[in-house]
């Protein structure tokens, strides 16, 4: 006789999808390259910020009002042009949730976001994965033959996880010209901080929200902000599409700390802008050893490279030098860390070709 408990039924389709996995920590001699995370510490009025918000026996305002009245006001939006959720990914599934049920279709290149498909099941709707073209960019071409009356949401991610490339806005443009009004389109731009390309795509510089009320624009803060731990991202576009998003997002997701923390950040601009030119310029350094080592790297506008390969034992031998990378079947995904972490990350890579 079975003395297994009798447990609850759950959907099939939830039953099979695998957990979310993070990068796990590296040794005290290593290098953690392998969630995208930021290298440098909070700055210390972002610190300062944290502490100021001790109030933890009360809950934090459900619609991060302070914090959605500072992005309005620095891109010139109105405060419920705002939706403040935990991290953009929490968003992303807000809006995903409000848009797609079952037999309904979410189109999305790939690879991408690996928690893109989740996101889609998790909805109950039916992913459909559109091929990156062969250096690593959207086929935007493809994604709109995609389209079809099935479709209720559009997923683009630019700069692009995990190959870094980015979309012009000229090709944004005639892409969304060829998307129904009434589909939603997620213009995923968690890493656009990292961009040095003047003729990438920027969301909210463009208000490509005015133009396409359909399109909404997402952001993090735990990125180029540094404030990973604290989760808190943001999203502007119409009123009216934002509040479906209100109205599927977990209430009370956002800290008092997190708000606090993003409130400081916003204050500190140029330092944060200063951070970033050194990731940026990290960045160039690592592309050039790299592709100097024979690799085939697409134009990365992130905080990350890609590396095209499909042998595990290539992600074994970064793990063996003390560097935690991101592998997937198709590539190796690198953050780009530390200064310190460069120069082995190269010499491993030449030991590969």
């Amino acid at each position: 006789m079975s003395t297994e408990p009798v447990l609850p039924r759950i959907r099939p389709e939830i039953a099979a999808l695998p957990p979310y996995k993070q990068g796990r920590a590296a040794s005290a001699d290593g290098f953690k390259l392998s969630s995208n995370e930021n290298p440098f510490d909070p700055l210390p009025g972002v610190l300062a910020a944290v502490a100021e918000a001790s109030a933890l026996n009360r809950y934090p305002d459900a619609t991060a009002g302070r914090l959605r009245e500072a992005l309005g006001a620095r891109y010139g939006v109105g405060a419920d042009e705002v939706v403040v959720g935990a991290g953009s990914v929490a968003l992303l599934a807000a809006f995903i949730q409000a848009a797609a049920a079952p037999g309904d279709e979410v189109v999305y290149a790939w690879r991408s976001f690996e928690a893109y498909p989740g996101l889609v099941r998790v909805a109950g709707a039916t992913s459909v994965e559109v091929p990156l073209a062969a250096d690593g960019r959207h086929d935007l071409e493809a994604m709109a033959g995609a389209i079809t009356d099935r479709t209720r949401c559009i997923l683009v991610c630019t700069p692009n996880n995990p190959t870094g490339t980015a979309i012009s806005s000229a090709d944004v443009e005639a892409f969304l010209a060829r998307v129904p009004n009434d589909v939603l389109v997620l213009l995923d731009e968690a890493y656009i901080e990292f961009g040095t390309d003047d003729e990438a795509v920027d969301g909210l510089a463009e208000r490509i929200y005015e133009r396409h009320p359909n399109v909404v624009v997402l952001r993090t803060f735990s990125k180029a902000y540094g404030l990973a731990a604290l989760r808190v991202g943001y999203a502007i576009g119409h009123t009216r599409v934002l509040d479906a998003a209100r109205a599927t997002q977990i209430p009370l997701s956002v800290t008092q700390q997190a708000e606090a923390a993003a409130l400081a950040s916003l204050e500190r601009e140029a330092e944060i802008r200063d951070r970033v030119a050194v990731i940026a310029d990290r960045r160039g350094r690592l592309v050039a050893d790299l592709r100097a080592a024979r690799w085939d790297v697409p134009d990365t506008q992130s905080n990350f490279v890609w590396l095209p390969t499909t042998d595990p034992a290539h992600a074994a031998a970064f793990d063996a030098a003390g560097l935690v990378v991101r592998p997937f079947p198709d590539g190796i995904r690198i953050s780009v860390g530390e200064e310190e972490s460069l120069a082995r990350v190269a010499e491993v890579a030449r030991t590969l070709r």
